[in-house]
């Protein structure tokens, strides 16, 4: 995944470009570049690293005046990551610029036949070949850059968002997309193009986001022309107003964004269930599920389709939604179910989970889900994203911009809405009780307060990490609904520190694991008084008896487990439900304080992007 932003107007660019990059980071960061325009030509400064390397080699070997450019912050798929395979990239003969997010899968026949044509490629990226593809389109039908771009891409299979600007149109850039996203901010005589809203939120609130298979021309004075690429036919663009706010996507104090996103998830989970349930009245109202309800109520399954953390969350739906709607639950890798020829059901309702809305996987397995006729319910953190359009009908979590690349309030807002709408179909179906139902609603809405109480124990969690953040290995134990937060626990340490890390239900241990166990290796046992308490005293005892470091996540009152563990982690008390909700929080700080122990990039950690909207 990589970022691209765009600026043409009244203003300079060069400042609006950076900056927009610098929000845009957590998208790509192996690789940086920017392209101004003015009346003397194209000015290209690029390279390898982060943005800021890239401010630098601008500020002395760039002319920053020109009122319109494009810039890129890339993460790698075709070359690697150097100066020459940086965006943007030049067509053979200079005229043409291009940046772009996405792969385009058939490059190596294109280049072929474009070397053929006498085409010299100085990059190893497929991007190269698309901006030479649209400029052979031009000479060959002699259109301009607009249609050229719509014949190139009509070409091209993959995924891209794409701008591009020709030195012979001085005051045009033209934009597409397909699977990668692209919105373009709508100004006073002036638009901005980016990946997402996070770039030109100071600028304006007014942004049109272009669909799968359409192409844009913006010029200055002039209305956005959008049509389709397929067809050509004209598109009325929809213009949303954004409801992001430039505080959401500052650092706020905190060191990090992950940190601060940390702590931002009581408000977040606030937000997400705020309106929707009414404890006082005994109501969940969700019109996504209202609209729909039928179709939840007769379902003959939930197939739940989600990619890394999301999938997480999905397995903690499964046992939500089992235990309380009594309907039964699949949870699918995206990646896998696209391929492997699913049974899929007209009765089966699927539920997509990405906090981006952008996962080209999940997108691919929601497409397989409708040609079979299922229904698609989607749950997605940015509005008017890819996923959310697509679905049949959704709900959002209302987290607000993540910008950490791993994620810490999209789990616990997902699991939010998730449960929400579990417990909805629960009251409906009568497989809970009313007083049980009411209970629900009541105990989630102190889940905030008690998230709270858990984020002050921050101290106690730094100095727990300090003890171990020398390991190279760790072993991570739950049961029941804390199984999934232990495979969550362990990928917030693989994600951030790099240390080697493995989640596996307590019980699975003696089936192997425990063979790994020594004094050298830390494992960290979920072990609140919910669920099987007994069952995991005896997993701990086991665990001690062979010398391992146990640090245990337990119940506020402990008693059994606080005299055997190494390092103790309190917790409030709450439903077994809703436990995953507190007990992902010590694992979050924990894996974070290692991280930061070590001097690891916390919000961009290597060979990671935020949202994977390519294969």
């Amino acid at each position: 995944m990589c970022g691209i932003v765009g600026y043409i107007g009244h203003r300079e660019a060069y400042p609006i470009i950076i900056k927009g990059l610098q929000r845009l980071e957590y998208r790509g960061y192996d690789s940086a570049g920017v392209a101004l325009f003015d009346k003397q030509g194209i000015h290209l400064c690029k390279t390898k690293g982060k943005v800021a390397e890239l401010a630098t080699k601008c500020s002395a070997d760039l002319n920053t005046q020109a009122v319109m450019g494009i810039g890129h912050t890339r993460w790698a798929t075709h070359g690697e990551p150097n100066d020459i395979n940086s965006h943007p990239h030049l067509s053979n003969s200079g005229d043409l610029v291009i940046i772009h997010n996405g792969i385009i899968e058939n490059y190596e026949t294109l280049k072929i036949e474009l070397e053929n044509r006498g085409y010299n490629f100085t990059s190893d990226t497929d991007t190269e070949v698309l901006v030479n593809l649209i400029e052979e389109v031009q000479k060959q039908e002699k259109v301009k850059l607009g249609k050229a771009v719509q014949v190139a891409l009509s070409q091209a299979v993959g995924a891209y968002a794409i701008a591009i600007y020709d030195r012979k149109k001085p005051n045009e850039i033209v934009v597409a997309r397909l699977g990668s996203p692209l919105a373009v901010g709508i100004g006073d005589n002036e638009f901005f193009i980016a990946s997402d809203a996070s770039p030109f939120i100071e600028y304006t609130k007014s942004a049109i986001y272009l669909e799968d298979g359409e192409t844009a021309v913006i010029r200055i004075g002039k209305e956005i022309k959008v049509r389709k690429i397929k067809n050509d036919s004209i598109v009325k663009p929809y213009v949303q107003e954004l409801q992001m706010n430039l505080d959401q996507i500052e650092k706020g104090g905190f060191d990090h964004f992950m940190l601060k996103e940390i702590y931002e998830q009581p408000e977040a989970i606030r937000d997400t269930y705020r309106g929707r349930m009414l404890p006082e009245k005994g109501i969940i109202r969700m019109a996504g599920v209202d609209d729909h309800l039928s179709k939840f109520l007769n379902a003959r399954r939930i197939i739940v389709v989600a990619c890394g953390t999301s999938w997480h969350a999905g397995l903690v739906a499964e046992y939500i939604f089992e235990d309380l709607a009594r309907i039964p639950v699949e949870v699918e890798y995206a990646s896998e179910f696209r391929y492997r020829n699913p049974v899929i059901n007209k009765n089966d309702v699927i539920i997509a989970i990405s906090q981006s809305g952008e996962t080209a996987d999940t997108m691919a397995a929601i497409n397989l889900a409708k040609e079979n006729g299922a229904f698609v319910f989607g749950v997605c953190n940015v509005v008017g994203s890819s996923i959310s359009r697509a679905s049949d009908a959704g709900a959002y979590t209302h987290a607000g911009p993540e910008i950490g690349v791993a994620s810490t309030k999209a789990f616990t807002t997902q699991i939010t809405v998730l449960s929400l709408i579990a417990l909805k179909l629960g009251k409906e179906k009568g497989s809970i009780s009313i007083s049980d139902f009411n209970m629900y609603l009541q105990e989630l809405e102190l889940i905030p307060d008690k998230i709270e109480k858990s984020l002050q124990i921050n101290e106690h969690i730094l100095k727990v990490a300090d003890f171990y953040k020398n390991a190279k290995n760790c072993l991570y134990l739950g049961r029941g609904y804390n199984f999934p937060v232990a495979l969550e626990g362990a990928l917030k340490l693989k994600e951030i520190s790099y240390i080697h890390a493995e989640g596996y239900p307590a019980a699975e241990m003696k089936h192997g694991p425990i063979a790994l166990i020594d004094e050298e290796m830390p494992v960290v046992v979920i072990a609140t008084r919910k669920g099987h308490y007994d069952k995991v005293v005896s997993n701990v005892q086991e665990i001690k008896s062979r010398k391992g470091k146990i640090i245990a996540i337990v119940t506020d009152g402990d008693q059994q487990v606080s005299k055997i563990a190494d390092h103790v982690i309190s917790i409030p008390d709450t439903f077994e439900a809703f436990t995953p909700l507190l007990t992902t929080i010590p694992l979050q700080l924990l894996s974070y304080h290692i991280a930061v122990m070590l001097g690891k990039n916390v919000d961009q950690p290597r060979n990671l992007a935020k949202s994977v909207t390519v294969e």
